[in-house]
């Protein structure tokens, strides 16, 4: 899975907003914001992986029990197929 073409980020701090452009506007018209968590699961998410790649990238990058990752990565992935963000 991927981040759809279209939708772009932009960090704020320690907050990313996206956005949908161009066609995927048509989509959906709004605003993402996410914290440093889940900002790193959109950027891992610009290029193609998968929901067990990310929570590996993650469990290097932060002191969390896996399963608590597992969850965090599922449901920002779940969010994100729900406003259609991704291929």
């Amino acid at each position: 899975m991927k981040l759809k073409q279209g939708f772009i980020t932009h960090n704020v701090g320690k907050t990313q907003m996206m956005v949908a452009t161009g066609p995927a506007s048509s989509v959906f018209r709004g605003l993402v914001r996410s914290n440093e968590t889940a900002a790193f699961i959109v950027d891992c998410l610009k290029k193609e992986t998968t929901e067990q790649e990310i929570v590996e990238a993650m469990l290097q990058e932060y002191d969390a029990p896996a399963e608590v990752i597992a969850r965090d990565v599922h449901s920002v992935v779940e969010k994100l197929q729900e406003i259609g963000a991704l291929e």
